[in-house]
């Protein structure tokens, strides 16, 4: 993808297992690394919790826990 910016670097440890199943899943997928298949599954998994992954050009106020215009405690 054309300008995008991968500044921060995360290193994990896995067991033999744990690689082998990254690896049969990624292969089965011909995802193109390693490392696209653990953003894949990241993201997999954010969404399977219901988290909401920011998207370009919008603002942190438009990732509220309340309705706009609700107070709490009324």
């Amino acid at each position: 993808m054309p300008g995008l910016n991968r500044a921060d670097r995360l290193q994990i440890m896995l067991t033999e297992s744990e690689l082998a199943a990254l690896d049969d899943w990624r292969f089965a997928r011909r995802m193109p690394s390693r490392a696209a298949a653990v953003r894949d599954l990241l993201r997999r998994g954010l969404a399977a919790e219901g988290v909401e992954l920011a998207t370009a050009g919008r603002a942190s106020k438009e990732f509220g826990v309340t309705e706009e215009g609700v107070e709490s405690g009324s």
